[in-house]
């Protein structure tokens, strides 16, 4: 399969030069998993529109389990207050419900003064490009994908936020942060805030984000196995503890451990037929470069008998867990055991 780069969604970018040249439109939809970004625009948004001090009269924020088409109605019917604008938030409403003829006709007629704006943030965004409400979206609004920022971006993000604590962070630092506490703003926005805290010094280090930060799932994994294939038991059952602190269901934890062991499998294949990490990031769907790196250098360690035993006992230890009344965490802590025996062996 060849790799091909995905073309990002250039939506978002598009708001942010609409919202620096202080121009807002009529008719939004918001959609995607980066909250932090749709957030920020949000306020953004409220700044630029609202600017005379009545919120209570030009800012209104609807429910989707409180819509209704006449209540929409009256708020866009509503002259603004001491102001040029109103700001009109639907929160997790579907579009294609309901009075779908009623809204069309409001949706393409909306005076100048409202800015209005669905958000879907429990509810998934899902158009039927063909129908007609996504065609008049589309003509007479901007559908914006708040996405997951790619790496670059997202480093040199996390650079600016040391940078606002009086702290600075080197690019593979920052990397390793985002591998191991994930790539949402929303989520990292946090991390940066204790560790900026924690840290004693400017330059912010590796062991700074391990003290104080929350690993994700899937970097206690990673730090697990990666212990298991450099024989450090002990750095290999300080993963476990964590893991088992997480307070996962065994049966998740399982279904990660098997899915990092065949990744490494697949990457140590990679390596035996020489194909590229960009090969290996499209086969996973894997986003960010320094993880499939990582991954390349952890696979090698490990032999390839190795890694067709340890799948087989991923696969038993799954049945056993669904198919008897087994201590889950029983079973998930023998089976690391004899990963790591024998990896010793």
């Amino acid at each position: 399969m060849a790799y091909q780069k995905k073309m990002e969604d250039p939506s978002y970018d598009e708001l942010r030069r609409e919202l620096a040249a202080g121009t807002v439109g009529n008719l939004y939809v918001f959609h995607g998993e980066e909250t932090y970004l749709r957030d920020k625009s949000l306020e953004q948004m409220k700044g630029l529109l609202l600017t005379g001090g009545l919120d209570d009269f030009n800012y209104h924020v609807l429910a989707g389990k409180d819509f209704t088409l006449s209540r929409l109605h009256g708020l866009v019917d509503a002259m603004p207050m001491m102001s040029e604008r109103t700001m009109i938030v639907v929160n997790d409403w579907d579009m294609d419900k309901g009075d779908k003829e009623g809204l069309l006709a409001l949706l393409g007629d909306l005076p100048d003064y409202v800015c209005l704006i669905f958000v879907y943030d429990v509810l998934e965004y899902k158009p039927d490009n063909r129908a007609k409400m996504a065609k008049l979206v589309k003509e007479k609004g901007k559908v914006v994908n708040f996405a997951r920022q790619e790496q670059k971006k997202l480093v040199k993000w996390v650079d600016a936020r040391f940078q606002a604590l009086g702290h600075e962070i080197s690019g593979l630092d920052a990397e390793y942060l985002i591998f191991r506490c994930g790539d949402l703003m929303t989520g990292l926005i946090s991390e940066i805030g204790k560790i900026g805290a924690y840290a004693k010094r400017r330059q912010i280090t590796r062991q700074d984000i391990d003290a104080v930060s929350t690993p994700q799932l899937d970097a206690v994994i990673f730090d697990l196995t990666n212990a298991i294939a450099a024989k450090n038991f002990d750095k290999a059952f300080l993963a476990l503890g964590d893991l088992l602190h997480m307070q996962e269901p065994p049966i998740k934890l399982l279904a990660s451990l098997a899915k990092q062991v065949r990744q490494l499998y697949t990457a140590r294949l990679a390596v035996e037929e020489q194909k590229s990490i960009k090969w290996f990031m499209e086969l996973w769907g894997i986003r960010r470069e320094f993880q499939a790196e990582k991954l390349f250098q952890s696979a090698r360690r490990f032999t390839m008998e190795w890694y067709r035993w340890a799948l087989l006992r991923c696969e038993e230890a799954d049945l056993l867990l669904k198919s008897t009344g087994t201590d889950g965490q029983e079973v998930l802590v023998n089976l690391l055991l004899e990963l790591a025996q024998r990896q010793a062996a």
